[in-house]
């Protein structure tokens, strides 16, 4: 039996079968090309719960442990930041959110819309472009890089390898992709220490240097992941908020003339079309009951938060675009993330302090989970967010005749990957 979560039609529009599982209970088996089975979590309730239950565990290499198998994924890719938990889980994180405080995010609007104009004049050139190759790819690959230090000549074989770490049912590319990528940053950070800069990848390099805080293994993985999820879920984020914006004129009108309204389109593109169809996975280090179910210890449990931001007993009208869902500002967000409780909704207690009172929507029981939830809440969450704000300002502003250049958004080619969901091209015309 062929696993639907790996099928051309799910990387498409993951969609219908997130709401046909749902609808059967909102944490559901899925058998599993293996024969084996995955539990799936579509219910946003306990979606939210799962992510931050410590009886889920996301240590790879703890589940692994006595489960041979064929994969040769290299080690700093299979054990990153997000294949740890606590207490290991924060020191690391610790050390790699420095990079991403909403203050130095902050610092970084006017390079980010530098690149976003530079790339908007070469795309004005032209009657017509392909936006994902030819903006939501460059845009946040070029600003990821920069962070990190990795030369411009090299960032064409970064993207590939990052590329390929998703790609469907093709084990032995993510395999190759993950050594290669490794190597890479091995090398890099080898050159980098004999000449420290002012990049994040110089820092990562003195803290380890200076303190013993971080192996080599440790400071590999944590350069991995920063390139990988400093750019692929932007990516996506941009792309698929473009395919809404193409189906709906009035929205991009209405955005064009009010770009005050770009944070909450932002964050209403994140719930109705995730960068995430399937968080990373997780599995049960004791028996507990989720959903209705029970699961065991041992079983592998995946989140989506793809269909759990479409979850209607959480969100009225789930399968539309509506702004008025999203009330904060980018203020509350910084704020959110400098006070510990996970934007765009507070969290449950007792593990963050209670939102500040007077913040719009800081009463409301929490908002779309393409972010995560708990200890592996998104740590580059605020960069994403400001950069998705650039791109659609820019491509709006400066292209106000943009449509697309195809019948319709399943005639649009899918990346063809479980976890992800976006466009791989995004034909359209420039013109007035």
């Amino acid at each position: 039996m062929n696993n639907p979560l790996d099928s051309a039609e799910f990387s498409r529009n993951p969609y219908p079968l997130l709401a046909a599982l749902r609808a059967r209970g909102p944490v559901q088996r899925v058998r599993t090309d293996n024969g084996r089975t995955t539990w799936v979590v579509t219910g946003w309730a306990e979606a939210r719960a799962a992510l931050a239950d410590a009886r889920l565990s996301k240590d790879t290499g703890r589940y692994f442990a006595d489960r041979p198998g064929n994969r040769r994924l290299a080690p700093a890719v299979s054990r990153t930041l997000l294949a740890t938990d606590p207490p290991h889980h924060g020191r690391l994180r610790k050390l790699a959110m420095k990079a991403f405080t909403p203050a130095a995010v902050a610092r970084l609007e006017p390079r980010i819309r530098a690149i976003a104009e530079e790339l908007a004049d070469a795309l004005a050139a032209r009657g017509s472009a392909d936006l994902v190759e030819e903006f939501a790819v460059p845009l946040p690959i070029t600003v990821i890089s920069e962070l990190l230090g990795v030369p411009e000549p090299d960032r064409a074989a970064v993207r590939r390898w990052s590329h390929d770490l998703f790609a469907a049912a093709a084990p032995d590319t993510v395999d190759r992709a993950s050594h290669a990528l490794s190597d890479y940053m091995t090398r890099l950070i080898a050159a980098r220490r004999e000449n420290l800069g002012d990049d994040v990848l110089s820092g990562l390099i003195a803290a380890r240097d200076e303190a013993d805080r971080l192996s080599d293994a440790e400071l590999v993985s944590l350069a991995v992941l920063l390139v990988v999820a400093g750019h692929e879920t932007t990516t996506h984020l941009i792309g698929n908020g473009m395919v809404a914006l193409l189906q709906d004129d009035a929205l991009r009108s209405r955005l064009r003339a009010d770009p005050g309204l770009l944070p909450a389109a932002v964050e209403e593109f994140l719930r109705y079309d995730s960068p995430i169809t399937l968080a990373t996975f997780r599995f049960a280090t004791e028996p507990f009951d989720l959903g209705g179910a029970r699961i065991s210890a041992g079983e592998v449990v995946l989140v989506s938060p793809g269909a759990a931001n479409r979850d209607p007993a959480r969100f009225t009208a789930p399968d539309e675009v509506r702004l008025d869902r999203h009330r904060r500002t980018e203020a509350t967000e910084a704020k959110a993330a400098t006070e510990g409780w996970d934007a765009p909704g507070p969290p449950a207690p007792p593990r963050c302090p209670r939102p500040p009172e007077g913040i719009p929507g800081a009463d409301r029981p929490g908002g779309h989970l393409s972010f995560g939830h708990g200890p592996h809440h998104c740590l580059g969450a605020p960069l994403a967010r400001l950069e998705a704000r650039i791109a659609f300002e820019v491509l709006l502003t400066r292209f106000p005749g943009i449509r697309p250049a195809v019948d319709s958004r399943d005639a649009l080619e899918w990346r063809h990957t479980r976890l992800m969901h976006g466009p791989a091209r995004l034909p359209v015309f420039l013109g007035p």
